[in-house]
């Protein structure tokens, strides 16, 4: 099976690659590597997927630019997408708007059209909790109502959903989002929390939290996510009329991958703390626009369509991160 994934040096696309080569499938992979955050990270995740066995060809290019995404492509087969490639970061959106109109829905437009002329057996997108917005009902539901985001990312990515659910209905592609939670792990992203506090903390450097630490996350293990997506990626929604999770009587699905547990900021530091073999000093400062105080996802839908059942507390999952942090940083 042939794979296109987009966003394939990211912190998900690399792992999930890595998964994909491991169990004999080829995968063509697109990423512009840009400079959101390091792009020597993104260059040692794809030294590694170009050191491992099995078919991986790689294509530097925006997945925003249609006409560089077909010369890419040009005659190969595609059998399946996994498109995680995005514009990410909820602060960064309140600062930079166009970057996120070009790639999350220009960009998702084109993967859709992509998956429409090649007739792909099914297309796995990537969403985020972030559309829950403000909800004040715990855990977030893939049920629940998700009008109101808070963050122009947050409202791209319910935009890709809506984009997705009008080409299934019309094309009758199987298609599938999935609203990340907090995703944390060895070659993770350098402008998540988990990675600050620990550059912070090594180095003696005081951290920044916010909103006096009253803040809750359902921190997931890129392990617990890579067994989730790559459930999803196998089983198509089918174009049975029947509903789908999340609503959806077209061949549209939407699951929550999650760690089903919403988990305090500063037990999160607490553990770092320990993993760090030294204490924080905290510069408290008030909440960010675009933030949220909670986000606890119901993994329901994708537990009993699926058999989805993360295995990785943040107990176990940070303490190896750091000791990843140490080795490749060499500190």
């Amino acid at each position: 099976m042939q794979v296109l994934v987009t966003g394939v040096a990211g912190f998900i696309g690399a792992a999930l690659t890595e998964r994909l080569l491991a169990r004999g499938d080829s995968v063509v992979g697109v990423d512009n590597c840009n400079d959101y955050y390091t792009p020597e990270l993104k260059q040692a995740r794809l030294a590694r997927l170009e050191k491992q066995d099995g078919e991986f060809h790689f294509h530097r290019l925006d997945f925003a630019d249609m006409a560089a995404l077909e010369q890419a492509l040009g005659g190969k087969a595609i059998d399946r997408i996994v498109h995680l490639g995005a514009q990410a970061g909820v602060r960064y959106s309140i600062e930079n708007p166009a970057a996120y109109i070009q790639s999350n829905l220009v960009g998702h437009a084109n993967l859709l059209e992509i998956a429409r002329h090649r007739n792909v057996e099914h297309m796995v997108y990537a969403s985020s909790s972030s559309v829950y917005g403000g909800n004040d009902k715990v855990p977030f539901s893939v049920d629940d109502r998700a009008d109101n985001p808070v963050s122009l990312y947050a409202a791209t990515k319910k935009a890709d959903e809506l984009m997705s659910e009008t080409y299934s209905h019309l094309y009758r592609i199987p298609l599938t989002g999935l609203r990340f939670f907090t995703v944390y792990g060895p070659w993770g992203r350098p402008d998540m929390a988990y990675w600050k506090f620990t550059q912070s903390i090594l180095g003696g450097r005081p951290i920044t939290v916010f909103h006096k630490g009253e803040m809750w996350r359902d921190f997931t293990h890129i392990d617990d996510i890579i067994a989730g997506v790559i459930a999803v990626l196998d089983n198509a929604p089918a174009d049975d009329g029947k509903a789908k999770a999340g609503g959806s009587t077209k061949p549209h699905a939407l699951y929550n991958i999650g760690n089903n547990r919403s988990e305090k900021l500063t037990d999160l530091i607490a553990i770092l703390e320990d993993a760090c073999g030294r204490k924080a000093e905290i510069d408290w400062q008030p909440m960010q626009p675009g933030d949220v105080i909670r986000t606890y996802a119901d993994i329901d839908a994708i537990s009993n369509d699926l058999g989805y059942s993360p295995t990785t507390n943040i107990a176990d999952g940070l303490p190896r991160f750091v000791e990843w942090y140490r080795d490749y940083h060499r500190v």
